[in-house]
């Protein structure tokens, strides 16, 4: 099973985007693939319909009420083939706050997906933009971090701090994460993005993915119908990025046993 988490410590780069768009190509090719909600805003959620606060969420893993369901009973169908989410709900937001110092809580969505691990072929984890909790458990979990990164100078900057709180992690984990920057809401026609786009590629070389994911209105318009962008064929340029992108991720190396279990 292979588990990304998409994150980025600034929001409105395309992260819920992101998430949504791989998760229903690679449904679409009949991977057995999850998406969970890891932040509290619960974009992803409202995007696939299925609300946390109604069928149970995140949140509940945790245990702050006391014993965590069975993760199963937290995953819920949807209504296109192989894809499945685990949703948010605004309780998350109390995360840090609750647990305070309680030992053990940075690998509870990792122990609760090694369960699913027969069930599912990819997770991809839609993160918050902020460093907490959620975000800890996101990157302890996974074995590879996405990074969108909006095409533009303040992004680059969320950019920087995102890489630092990465080297955080890693230290943690005690092994380093791989991770793809991938360069979204690119505008060709603009200087800005152009400039922007040079700069990734001069500062981060290989680890930004050669797919560039284009200003598509038609994104937003399958995002505003609830449709994954699979589905949606009229985000032409958008869904051919992120086939694009898809399909560099694939030919990447899976990781050893000996990681995943480091």
């Amino acid at each position: 099973m292979r588990i990304w988490a998409v994150s980025n410590q600034k929001g409105g780069v395309g992260k819920t985007t992101t998430t949504v768009a791989l998760g229903s190509l690679l449904a679409e090719e009949g991977k057995r693939t999850l998406l969970v909600d890891m932040d509290p805003h619960a974009s992803l959620s409202g995007y696939i319909g299925v609300e946390g606060e109604a069928h149970g969420s995140v949140y509940d893993l945790f245990g702050v009420s006391g014993n965590p369901p069975p993760v199963r009973t937290l995953v819920h169908a949807t209504r296109w083939n192989q894809l499945s989410v685990l949703p948010a709900s605004a309780a998350m937001i109390t995360l840090d706050r609750q647990l305070g110092t309680r030992p053990g809580m940075g690998l509870v969505l990792s122990q609760a997906l090694a369960e699913l691990a027969p069930d599912f072929d990819h997770v991809l984890l839609d993160c918050p933009p902020v460093l907490g909790v959620l975000m800890v458990n996101a990157l302890a979990a996974s074995d590879r971090l996405l990074i969108p990164t909006q095409t533009e100078a303040l992004a680059l900057a969320g950019l920087e701090r995102m890489v630092r709180s990465l080297s955080m992690i890693e230290r943690s984990r005690g092994k380093p994460l791989p991770r793809t920057i991938v360069p979204t809401l690119y505008d060709a026609r603009t200087h800005a993005s152009r400039a922007s786009l040079a700069q990734l590629r001069e500062q981060y070389g290989s680890v930004v993915s050669e797919a560039v994911i284009p200003t598509d209105t038609q994104i937003r318009e399958a995002s505003a119908a609830g449709v994954p962008l699979a589905h949606w064929s009229a985000a032409r340029r958008g869904g051919l990025a992120y086939r694009q992108l898809l399909d560099e991720l694939l030919a990447l190396p899976m990781p050893s046993v000996t990681d995943a279990a480091a």
